[in-house]
């Protein structure tokens, strides 16, 4: 598909992507602003667990997860964490002719969920390993990051980049239960409302399509977006993958993915409903094609792209054209007390180390 062209206006625009004549405020625009070149984040697997997956709260962990379908440092051989970075660092520079910095991506699993001390040195480890690496993302869910994960992370954000993303998912409970989460929204509510302002970006990752949800539904998680002022989401389509629970049922004809049509026009009134300032870091997930079931749409990353921006210009529209701010500003919120389950901060506000975590030894 040739380029589309955003014929909207931009004068007076007061958003530096609206200026630009994008259609979203898109993360990789917004790295370039930031550190003045490309930036590449780079998959890191140190070895954590789920509090879903070894009986902290339940067992089996969420009915979609096979973490080697989204997470490519669970594709190979679990090696130290330096050693990742550096074979990631040297894959993208051989894919990429510049790049100004990289980000070290705790991608796969639950990666606050171990002794707050030990994450603490193995987040430190990673911002050593190369002196390109500008910062962090780390990986959760909501119900593991208390105030002990919080702080650790707002005196790394004093000299780095730091993304801690929350799987929030849906704001529907009974599409949590039906993912084996084993959390509510009220989680999410909770870890927000004590994580922003503290010098580092809060993203949140969000399924479309799940089973159950209907438009109005979908656009509930999206008008949550504002409330509860999220620097930075992620929108993934429900797919299925080979090995869980979902594949199984989709094999079996019990579940029906979303159709390539009606996921397009849903990120897109989702994505008109959610604050401008938002950054948008994905609008669509997929698998390599050896672990995908359904849907196969999704492995045309670039066109899903270029049809969203598409529907964006048919309907002379952008990011946050039908936004409403919330009666209370998200930095108004009042500040919670910590609700993090009490099975859960045992394994991270104590002292000790799991050997699983592949962080100096071989």
């Amino acid at each position: 598909m040739p380029e589309i062209e955003n014929r909207l206006a931009t004068d007076d625009c007061p958003h530096a992507w609206q200026r630009e004549g994008l259609f979203i405020n898109a993360f990789g625009r917004h790295l370039r602003r930031r550190f003045g070149g490309r930036v590449q984040r780079v998959s890191v697997d140190a070895g954590f667990t789920c509090p879903n997956v070894d009986g902290a709260v339940t067992t089996g962990g969420c009915n979609f997860c096979d973490n080697r379908s989204f997470s490519p440092s669970r594709r190979v051989r679990l090696r130290r964490v330096s050693e990742q970075l550096s074979a990631g660092i040297e894959r993208v520079t051989k894919r990429y002719d510049r790049v100004e910095g990289f980000i070290a991506y705790f991608q796969p699993a639950t990666n606050t969920y171990a002794p707050v001390e030990q994450l603490e040195e193995i987040f430190q480890l990673a911002l050593a390993a190369d002196s390109r690496i500008v910062g962090l993302a780390v990986g959760t869910r909501p119900d593991c990051v208390p105030e002990s994960v919080l702080e650790l992370l707002e005196r790394l954000a004093v000299d780095h980049s730091v993304s801690l993303e929350f799987g929030m998912q849906s704001v529907h409970d009974e599409s949590l239960q039906w993912m084996n989460r084993a959390h509510t929204h009220a989680d999410m509510i909770n870890a927000i409302d004590r994580a922003r302002g503290r010098g580092f970006e809060c993203c949140a990752h969000v399924i479309l399509g799940v089973p159950g949800e209907d438009h109005a539904m979908m656009m509930q998680t999206a008008h949550e977006v504002g409330v509860l002022g999220l620097d930075a989401i992620k929108l993934h389509n429900l797919y299925s993958v080979h090995g869980t629970p979902l594949g199984d049922e989709v094999l079996a004809g019990k579940v029906q993915m979303m159709d390539r049509e009606e996921y397009i026009r849903t990120v897109v009134d989702f994505l008109e409903l959610i604050p401008p300032t938002t950054i948008v870091e994905r609008v669509s997930g997929d698998a390599p094609p050896q672990f995908l079931i359904e849907p196969k749409w999704c492995l045309e990353k670039s066109a899903i792209r270029n049809e969203i921006d598409a529907e964006f210009a048919r309907r002379r529209s952008r990011q946050g054209a039908r936004f409403v701010a919330p009666p209370t500003p998200p930095l108004e919120r009042p500040r919670p007390s910590d609700q993090t389950p009490d099975s859960i901060a045992a394994q991270i506000d104590q002292r000790g180390r799991l050997p699983v975590l592949k962080m100096q030894g071989s």
